[in-house]
């Protein structure tokens, strides 16, 4: 790509020990090519190509594609091994999203495998439990909908797999059997959140703690360090009965049963009808064009289409004649998500739920009545959900996988907030997800909680295509960072000429104070705030801040991504997993 990044972008320094008073200001070494905030160059391949967060799955799926396996097997036993080396963030208690590029069929495939709430909770006990908070609480039973990703796997593996499922699941067993040493972020995640769990148990927020200990702890009653050898003999023992018994044992089989006496045990509402009713839904993707490429995200209940939002109302903006981490620039994608996020918190909900046609929220001419509300001096002071009907007629893992055939596999897939509910069933080896604490509980809302409903869902894969060809895979982790993160990366890449690796290394914004999907209003004002890296120059902080945005330093909240490239001429891979992760892209 060329690039056409504008000089004088600030230099990055940053802390050895940045959170220490009095730290002394040291400056990263310089690359012999490329920009001096890029971590490395892109991973470069022909044959196959994965990238996860966390190397050790990587391998896995290059070892599974090089047996023979389609990008989807790698997929598949890379998201395997991070639910057991990454629980932090996913496993087998959790939901499915994927964006499938078939090169036979030269189709872009969607597959929804989210679970609904429980059939045997009603509205008004959801109400009750949840007290005063006015929402539903993210640790116990009530949060706790069905895990979907199983029913995901089978269904993707029935429809593009090639080795047999027990050759896919067979790494994560010998792993979850053998044990793996810890990476450092992971670790660090993986002790906030027992921190977290032990700290509500004790103030009685949740039903009891004895298996999650049993599961997430090591023998010496601790959460495992950095480079620590973890062993998770009982979710071993899960993915055999998988293996042998395929999608049945999870959702009818002893995996079901399990479940279902375990929740009865504590007083839950997840019952062995809900696991035997679950599939997963093939999904037609929604797109719009970008700089001649088209972006394809999932639709509603999931977020994606706020980043197709924000990419039609800034592609009448010429971003890269603003420049490169520029002050206009920067405004107009904080104001474009803004108007998004409003409409995504009133509108975005289980399709069955919807009053209004997703479709519609991504025509030229809504976007046309959204970008006239931007202006260039000024942040605006409230933004308000749009009105699509007058155009009608009527936390988290992602990762991704290409192999030689030109399939590519977008994947992510999630317990929700941090590990989940809290609640491990019992010798399962996994925490059940908290999902459910998306739903509202304003009646009126069409995200409100109703039995067997779908709830609104944060993680969102991606896929870009060009002239009918796949030629990007990629996402972004982390909560409402989501749709920001993709617009990011893609305004680096598609405005700016940055590849692959150098799109996800750039300094990040992060806007929070919208509406919430929930139903909550955003803040007083309706500004928020902008969250923003140390490689965002100060005088474009400053020139921000002047416009009315209110602006505050970095949280380390910026999201984890990993993309792969292929260039339609040559069918060369280019893989990246960013900094902010323990992640790799590898190839072969």
């Amino acid at each position: 790509m060329i690039r056409m990044i504008a000089a004088g972008a600030a230099a990055m320094s940053f802390s050895v020990f940045g959170d220490m008073a009095g730290a002394q200001t040291f400056h990263p070494g310089e690359r012999v090519t490329g920009d001096h905030f890029v971590g490395r160059s892109p991973v470069v391949a022909t044959n196959g190509m994965a990238a996860t967060s966390q190397p050790l799955a990587t391998q896995v799926a290059i070892d599974i594609l090089k047996k023979g396996g389609s990008a989807v097997d790698a997929a598949i036993a890379a998201n395997a091994a991070l639910g057991l080396m990454e629980p932090v963030g996913n496993g087998i208690g959790g939901d499915l999203f994927a964006i499938v590029w078939d090169p036979e069929t030269r189709q872009v495939y969607g597959l929804n495998a989210a679970g609904r709430s429980p059939m045997s909770l009603d509205f008004e006990t959801v109400v009750e439990r949840s007290g005063e908070t006015g929402a539903i609480p993210p640790l116990g039973a009530l949060a706790v909908s069905v895990p979907g990703a199983v029913d995901g796997w089978f269904e993707m593996h029935e429809r593009f797999g090639r080795l047999p499922m027990s050759e896919v699941l067979d790494p994560a067993i010998t792993y979850a059997e053998g044990g793996f040493p810890v990476s450092k972020t992971i670790a660090f995640y993986w002790a906030r959140n027992m921190r977290i769990l032990e700290q509500r148990y004790a103030n009685g927020e949740i039903e009891e703690l004895a298996n999650a200990r049993a599961t997430y702890y090591t023998p010496d009653g601790a959460a495992p360090v950095e480079g620590e050898v973890f062993r998770n003999p009982d979710l071993a023992r899960t993915y055999r009965l998988l293996a042998e018994g395929g999608r049945e044992a999870y959702y009818q089989g002893e995996i079901a049963q399990t479940i279902d006496a375990y929740m009865r045990t504590i007083g839950g509402w997840l019952s062995a009808e809900d696991l035997a009713a679950h599939r997963s839904d093939w999904i037609e993707p929604l797109s719009v064009n970008y700089r001649g490429y088209d972006v394809w995200e999932l639709p509603p209940q999931g977020q994606g289409i706020a980043a197709l939002q924000m990419l039609n109302i800034l592609k009448d903006y010429d971003l890269a004649e603003m420049g490169f981490m520029s002050a206009d620039a920067l405004h107009v994608m904080i104001e474009a998500k803004r108007l998004a996020f409003e409409d995504r918190a009133r509108f975005y909900a289980d399709p069955a739920f919807m009053d209004i046609d997703p479709r519609a929220l991504l025509t030229d001419e809504y976007a046309d009545t959204r970008r006239a509300l931007i202006a260039m001096d000024r942040a605006m002071e409230t933004v308000a959900a749009g009105d699509p009907a007058i155009l009608e007629s009527a936390d988290t893992t992602y990762l991704t996988v290409a192999d030689s055939s030109g399939m590519m596999v977008s994947l992510i897939q999630s317990n929700f907030r941090g590990m989940g509910s809290g609640l491990v069933p019992d010798g399962l080896g996994f925490m059940l997800q908290n999902r459910g604490e998306l739903f509202s509980l304003d009646p009126d809302h069409p995200n409100v909680y109703a039995p067997g409903k779908l709830p609104f869902h944060t993680i969102i894969p991606a896929m870009v295509t060009r002239d009918g060809e796949a030629v990007m895979s990629f996402g972004v982790m982390g909560g409402a960072m989501q749709p920001q993160g993709h617009v990011q990366i893609l305004v680096n890449m598609l405005d700016y000429g940055l590849n692959v690796q150098e799109a996800g290394d750039a300094a990040r914004w992060r806007h929070d104070g919208s509406s919430s999907e929930v139903g909550r209003i955003g803040d007083e004002a309706g500004l928020g705030e902008v969250f923003v890296e140390r490689g965002v120059p100060e005088a474009v902080r400053q020139e921000l801040a002047a416009r009315g945005h209110v602006i505050r330093p970095g949280d380390r909240s910026f999201g984890g991504y990993q993309g792969i490239w292929r260039e339609p001429r040559t069918g060369v891979l280019h893989g990246a997993s960013e900094m902010r992760t323990d992640g790799a892209a590898q190839g072969y």
